[in-house]
C-alpha cells in the first residue's frame, strides 16, 4: 500500500507546531508496518534542507492566473527520516525561510497543491492512497475529482486529518482564477459563506476524515469556527484518532539532549538530577516544586491567562514554588511575563523563544506540567512530559481530555474545568496539595506509572491503516 502524506509542516524539516511532530513521526511508524509512506511539503530554506542532501525527481511548469512557474520535486536522498520526504520548490513563492505568515501566503498554498498533483500525473503515479493534512492541503480531494488536468488520480481514496479546526485558509473568490481550470458548476464544494474555505472543501471532498482526538470531534460538531454544522453533516465518514509519540525520540533512557539520562526504574534520582541542572542554570531552589509551561503565547493555549495566574500563586504562595516558562507570540504576553520576572526573579525563569534542546530537558526536570489551553484538538506537550515523568496539570479539553486521568480518579494528572486564572490557579493549588500530601514513594510511583503510559505511535498508526484498508476495500 502507497500513501502520500500532504502537509506544510514536518519535524524537523520544518515546525511552527503539533503539525509538524505528526508528519514527522506517523509516515516513519507506518513504514514500519510496511506501508510505502511518503511526505510531500514545501521547500523551505532551513537548516535541515541546507544540511541534508537532495536528488531532483522531476521539473515541471504551471500556469497560475497570468503568472508561470517553474517548479522542481526534491528527495532527501538517504531517507534520514524513516520514509521518503519530498520538497516542492517554487522560486521566488517556495524557497522562504519561514513557513507562514508571508502576505502572498494563499499563492504558496495554491501552488504547493497545483505542483504536486501535476508531478504526479506527469510520472503516471497512482497512490493507494493520498492524506490530506489541516488547509494548507485542503484543495486537493476537490482538485482530482473535477480537475481535468488530474484526471489520473480520479478515484484515489482522500482522507482529511484536521489538526486544528480553527485555521482554515479563508480564500475570497477572486483567488479562483489562479487555480487549475475545474468544473465550474461545482464551485459550491469550494466556497462557505461567500468564501473559498479549503478546510470546508477538505471535509466536503474527501473519503474520511479524522480528528486527533475523539474528544476534539465531538467538540467540532458545536466549536468549529463557523464549521459545527458541515462537521455534524459529514459525521458519517468521521473518526477520532489521537496522536501518538515518537517513543524513538522521546525516550528518557537515551536522549542525547539529556545530560542525565533515566529510566522508570531510576525515575526518582533522574529527575532530581535534571531538575537540579535546570534550576542551577536558572537561579532557582531545586527543593521547590517546579511548574513549567511550554507553548505559543497564543489565546487559544491560555497564554493570556498566564501573567495573572503567575502572579496569583506567587503571591500566595510566596518562597513556595517555581515557575518556568518556555515560548514566544503575542508580545504583549511577553512583556508582561518580563515584569512578573523582575518582581520574581528566584521563583520564575523564563526563555522568550523556542528551544528544542531546552524542551527536553525542561521536561525530564519538571514537577508539573502547565497546559491551560482553551483549544487543544490533542496536544503533545503533555504526552511528552507524562513520557518523562512530568505530572500534567491541563484544561478538561479536547485531547487533554482524552489522554489525562485525573488523580482523584486514580489516575495520573490534574484536570481543571474552568479556563480562567481562578481555574487555573486552582489546578495549581490542587497539583500543590498533591506534592506536599504524599511521601517521596507515592511520588515516584506516581512517575513510573506515567513513564510506562503507551502513547507510542504503534497504536495510532495502525488505527489509521485500518481506515486506509476500510477506504480500499
Amino acid at each position: 500500500m502507497r500513501v502520500i502524506h500532504f502537509a506544510a509542516e514536518c519535524y524537523p524539516v520544518a515546525k511552527v507546531g503539533g503539525l509538524a511532530d505528526v508528519l514527522g513521526s506517523l509516515p516513519k511508524y507506518q513504514r514500519k508496518a510496511g506501508i510505502e509512506s511518503s511526505v510531500v511539503m514545501p521547500f523551505y530554506n532551513k537548516t535541515f534542507v541546507q544540511n541534508n542532501e537532495f536528488e531532483v525527481l522531476h521539473e515541471g511548469s504551471i500556469q497560475q492566473g497570468s503568472s508561470s512557474y517553474h517548479y522542481s520535486v526534491l528527495r532527501e536522498r538517504s531517507n534520514l527520516l524513516g520514509f521518503e520526504l519530498i520538497l516542492i520548490k517554487i522560486p521566488g513563492l517556495l524557497d522562504r525561510e519561514e513557513v507562514y505568515s508571508y502576505p502572498d501566503e494563499s499563492e504558496q498554498f495554491l501552488a504547493f497543491q497545483h505542483a504536486a498533483l501535476d508531478w504526479l500525473c506527469a510520472t503516471y503515479q497512482r497512490p493507494d492512497i493520498i492524506h490530506c493534512h489541516d488547509h494548507h492541503a485542503g484543495l486537493i480531494p476537490f482538485y482530482i475529482e473535477n480537475v481535468d488536468q488530474f484526471n489520473l488520480l480520479k478515484g484515489v481514496p482522500t482522507v482529511a486529518t484536521v489538526h486544528n479546526g480553527q485555521y482554515q485558509g479563508w480564500l475570497s473568490w477572486n483567488t479562483a482564477s489562479l487555480m487549475p481550470a475545474f468544473d465550474t458548476w461545482r464551485w459550491g464544494l469550494l466556497d462557505w459563506n461567500g468564501l473559498i474555505n479549503p478546510l470546508a472543501a477538505l471535509i466536503k471532498c474527501c473519503w474520511a476524515y479524522t480528528t486527533v482526538s475523539e474528544g476534539y470531534l465531538h467538540e467540532l460538531y458545536v466549536r468549529a469556527n463557523g464549521l459545527e454544522g458541515l462537521f455534524e453533516a459529514e459525521r458519517t465518514k468521521s473518526y477520532g484518532i489521537v496522536n501518538g509519540i515518537d517513543t524513538e525520540v522521546w525516550d528518557t533512557a537515551t536522549d542525547p539532549m539529556l545530560e542525565n539520562n533515566f529510566s522508570p526504574a531510576a525515575v526518582k534520582k533522574g529527575k532530581e538530577s535534571n531538575k537540579s541542572i535546570l534550576c542551577d542554570t536558572y537561579g532557582m531552589d531545586a527543593s521547590l516544586p517546579l511548574f513549567v509551561f511550554i507553548g505559543r503565547f497564543a489565546l487559544e493555549k491560555g497564554a493570556d491567562l498566564l501573567a495573572s495566574v503567575l502572579l496569583s500563586v506567587l503571591e500566595r504562595f510566596e518562597g513556595e514554588v517555581n515557575f518556568f516558562v518556555l515560548g514566544s507570540g503575542d508580545k504583549g504576553i511577553e512583556a508582561s511575563l518580563l515584569k512578573i520576572r523582575e518582581q520574581f526573579s528566584q521563583h520564575l525563569a523564563l526563555f522568550i523563544g523556542y528551544n528544542e534542546e531546552l524542551a527536553h530537558q525542561v521536561y525530564a526536570g519538571a514537577d508539573f506540567l502547565l497546559m491551560p489551553s482553551r483549544v487543544e484538538p490533542c496536544g503533545l506537550n503533555q504526552l511528552y512530559a507524562m513520557r518523562y515523568g512530568t505530572v500534567p496539570v491541563v484544561h478538561a479539553t479536547g485531547g487533554l481530555k482524552d489522554t489525562v486521568v485525573d488523580i482523584d480518579r486514580e489516575g495520573y494528572g490534574v484536570l481543571f474545568n474552568d479556563i480562567s486564572v481562578n481555574g487555573v490557579c486552582e489546578g495549581i493549588e490542587r497539583a500543590l496539595h498533591f506534592w506536599r500530601q504524599t511521601d517521596q514513594k507515592q511520588q515516584t510511583a506516581l512517575r513510573k506509572k506515567l513513564m510506562k503510559l503507551d502513547f507510542s505511535w504503534e497504536k495510532s498508526a495502525a488505527k489509521y491503516t485500518d481506515l486506509y484498508k476500510k477506504l480500499i476495500n
